[in-house]
């Protein structure tokens, strides 16, 4: 039921890295007394997602239900068309807020599509430009971008992104990215960890991997290359929180699990990972937020990717694309670890991700918009 003179929002979200970028965003509009806030999630990742749900106090008024084991883009594709169909049946939204690239946005847009009912994309803009890359993200956000009728963008070059595609000027809103609003919430000076502990007096690199395209020999190259670095470097430790994908987990207790400086660990909360990564000396990742959220932090990230769809961090110098070749990988950390100019210069770039207020933005136009 639509309460009188509100607005209905509706967010939905599905994996971990959206949850940790939508809770400050169903935070603030829970704020707004012009909008009644709604809450769907897929559950296309759940226990990693409902980690983020109990941190950031948020209760789904809807959830689909829908991870199964071993489960295809068809199944989520498809489950989630499907289940959110009914969502909107019932809720009836003035408006659906998705985030990102991932397919649960993309199926959430189409459903929505075939009710008629605005779309509004949150992290809007980000680009490579080659559709397998990453895989299937890529294609998802460009497809949103077909869908949405309003356009939520990080940074000035996502905006740029838009337009050059045929979005009308007057549908992008430059936010900044909510990531940053969600470090306000977990990061803190006091905080401790048998993990933060562990890599005292050490020189600690924080490692993510786990994209689809990089599965196999990619990614054999850079457990390679992290290893080397580690039996190199005696002041050096890698903790490296593990992905649930049962490929990308045997990999690496093959290559990784046998150096005692070096932790293989489950998947953290992410108050623990955004103070984690708060106390390395620089990241290595193929994901997509850490590259937002590290720079904000003042650490340098060497991504292991060959593109990267925030090419801003690359021009303010936080990120170094390193691809996933072993030497080039080796030679990159060495670098941070051996010339302290060249890490102050990646460690103390200007963050171009934004400045804490990204929800409050948006809020603000849903409630002038509508």
């Amino acid at each position: 039921m639509h309460e009188q003179g509100k607005i209905t929002a509706l967010i939905v979200f599905g994996t971990r890295p959206e949850a940790i970028k939508m809770c400050p965003l169903v935070k603030e509009f829970k704020t707004r007394s012009k909008i009644n806030t709604k809450v769907c999630v897929t559950a296309q990742h759940r226990e990693m997602l409902d980690q983020v749900l109990k941190l950031f106090d948020v209760e789904p008024d809807y959830d689909l239900d829908i991870m199964q084991r071993e489960q295809s883009l068809y199944d989520i594709t498809a489950k989630t068309l499907c289940g959110f169909q009914r969502v909107l049946e019932d809720c009836k939204p003035d408006i659906v807020l998705v985030h990102g690239d991932t397919t649960t946005a993309f199926a959430s847009s189409v459903a929505s599509l075939y009710m008629q009912i605005p779309v509004g994309h949150v992290e809007a803009g980000l680009r490579t430009h080659n559709i397998y890359s990453p895989f299937p993200e890529e294609y998802n956000r460009q497809a949103i971008s077909l869908v949405a009728k309003y356009h939520f963008s990080p940074t000035q070059m996502a905006r740029y992104n838009l337009r050059m595609e045929g979005r009308a000027s007057e549908s992008i809103y430059v936010t900044g990215n909510t990531g940053i609003d969600a470090l306000k919430t977990t990061v803190r000076c006091d905080f401790h960890s048998d993990y933060i502990d562990w890599a005292q007096n050490s020189r600690l690199l924080v490692m993510t991997a786990h994209r689809r395209e990089n599965i196999g020999d990619p990614m054999r190259s850079m457990f390679r290359a992290v290893r080397r670095v580690v039996d190199m470097y005696g002041d050096v430790k890698l903790i490296y929180p593990i992905h649930k994908n049962p490929v990308v987990r045997k990999l690496a207790h093959e290559m990784l699990s046998d150096n005692p400086r070096i932790k293989l660990i489950e998947p953290m909360e992410v108050d623990e990972f955004h103070n984690l990564i708060n106390a390395a000396f620089f990241i290595l990742t193929d994901s997509g937020g850490i590259q937002e959220e590290a720079p904000s932090l003042g650490k340098p990230v060497l991504v292991m990717r060959d593109t990267t769809e925030r090419p801003e961090g690359l021009e303010a110098g936080t990120l170094r694309l390193v691809g996933t070749d072993e030497q080039i990988i080796f030679y990159a950390c060495r670098q941070l670890l051996d010339d302290p100019e060249e890490y102050k210069k990646m460690s103390t770039a200007r963050n171009p991700y934004g400045d804490g207020s990204a929800s409050a933005r948006i809020a603000d136009v849903i409630e002038r918009m509508l």
